[in-house]
């Protein structure tokens, strides 16, 4: 008995050990500790280069975190660290977890109808195909309300003649926010009190992260969202506090959560799945999420590029808040982008000529979209033009020299890219459509 007593005693002290390897910043005032670049090993031209290309592509907040601690933390033009932004559907992978604590908390059960919570009628569905449609359903994208529905409803529409059969749930993967949305009623309802009250009860007072649902949508500083970051990092625990104390739900939550997207879990966005699906598709494309990040990174990802990036071999967080940085889709171009200058970070400080050149943003491609060609301006190049054409998924399908400011696309499928345009001395990165 001794020995088992030793033995339990042991893992608890070890448990304890693993679970203050990370730092946790203080609920309230501005401390919060920071890691020395340097320590890491990454090279500050680098990170200079980093900055170069954020602010090209029109990010207003920036911030990674290294074992929950401020690495990098930049912000640009006229934002600073008390400006407010919203989420956009970032968002939705704070209400995954909000759907979490609730079900601890004895409140509902995620495989029950939704019906049970919000009673009948909440879509335009039968009674009978909409009581099948459960919690868990909107929580993995498979209500089977279809997410293109007839006008004047749109993807966003949440009322219940927008909300319009398309199959059974459970038997297709779509991405539909306006069904999506419904889970905010659902813990209101059961919570008792408003959804920004009862997000700041259950996870704001636990972790100091201060915001507010306007519309549906969530607003913080840049700092607030790290914090919710830091606590997916630690798998839910802030310090010593367990947030949400259901270790299935948070595997759940981070996992493959049905057979048509394994990029996607508890409306969070999985890499390393050798799949994925899109919003607004039904195509099944044979590659990861984001081809080039950690393939166990987990990702909250909203329209005009809002980020939270998770990796938990790593112990990083990754924010970026701002506009759209070449189009409004919530998994864009832009996640390999931005992957391709963080993994460079502690490369050799040794810029190649490439990374040296200066990013340009007044460059202008015209027609756009395209049928067969397209052409630059705004790019002075007295020569030769190297470019190359990376398509929705970080595939680099097109890559040559030009010499007349124009391009031959042709022979791409219609679809969105995005056209890289490289000289001796500066660079400029654009998208377009192919029709």
């Amino acid at each position: 008995m001794r020995n088992v007593l030793t033995l339990i005693l042991f893992l608890l002290i070890l448990t304890e050990i693993k679970a203050q390897s990370l730092y946790f910043p203080p609920k309230t005032g501005t401390t919060w500790d920071t890691i020395s670049p340097n320590r890491l090993g990454w090279c500050p031209a680098r990170i200079d280069s980093l900055y170069n290309f954020l602010q090209s592509t029109k990010t207003d907040a920036f911030i990674v975190l290294k074992d929950g601690k401020i690495v990098l933390e930049k912000y640009f033009g006229t934002f600073t660290q008390d400006s407010i932004h919203y989420w956009a559907s970032a968002g939705k992978s704070l209400t995954a977890m909000m759907v979490g604590i609730a079900q601890q908390k004895g409140l509902l059960n995620i495989n029950d109808s939704v019906s049970k919570y919000l009673g009948v009628g909440w879509t335009s569905e039968t009674p009978q195909k909409e009581k099948l449609i459960t919690i868990k359903n909107l929580l993995c994208m498979t209500g089977g309300m279809n997410d293109e529905p007839t006008l004047p409803c749109d993807n966003l529409s949440q009322n219940a003649a927008c909300l319009q059969y398309k199959a059974d749930a459970g038997t297709r993967w779509s991405y539909h926010t306006g069904a999506y949305r419904k889970l905010e009623d659902v813990v209101s309802t059961v919570a008792a009190q408003n959804y920004t009250a009862a997000t700041n009860s259950y996870i704001g007072s636990k972790t100091g992260m201060s915001g507010a649902w306007f519309q549906s949508v969530y607003y913080s500083k840049a700092r607030d969202m790290a914090r919710y970051g830091l606590l997916a990092l630690n798998k839910g625990i802030w310090q010593s506090d367990t947030v949400l104390k259901d270790t299935s739900y948070f595997r759940a939550m981070t996992n493959t959560s049905q057979n048509f997207n394994k990029s996607y879990g508890y409306l969070w966005w999985l890499n390393g799945k050798g799949s994925a699906m899109v919003p607004y598709s039904q195509i099944v494309f044979p590659v990861n999420l984001i081809p080039n990040a950690p393939a166990d990174l987990y990702c909250a990802l909203g329209k005009n590029d809002q980020k939270i990036y998770v990796v938990p071999s790593q112990k990083l967080v990754v924010i970026r808040m701002g506009e759209a940085a070449y189009d409004g889709d919530a998994v864009t171009t832009y996640d390999t982008l931005v992957w391709s200058y963080i993994n460079k970070l502690s490369d050799a400080c040794t810029l190649t000529s490439l990374e040296q050149r200066r990013t340009i943003s007044d460059c202008k491609l015209f027609p756009n979209p395209t049928n067969n060609f397209i052409s630059f301006s705004g790019f002075s190049s007295n020569g030769r033009t190297h470019f190359s054409i990376v398509n929705l998924y970080g595939q680099t399908v097109l890559e040559d020299d030009t010499y007349n400011h124009s391009i031959d696309v042709s022979e791409l499928s219609a679809g969105q890219y995005i056209l890289s345009l490289q000289n001796e001395e500066q660079q400029a990165v654009k998208p377009f459509v192919k029709n």
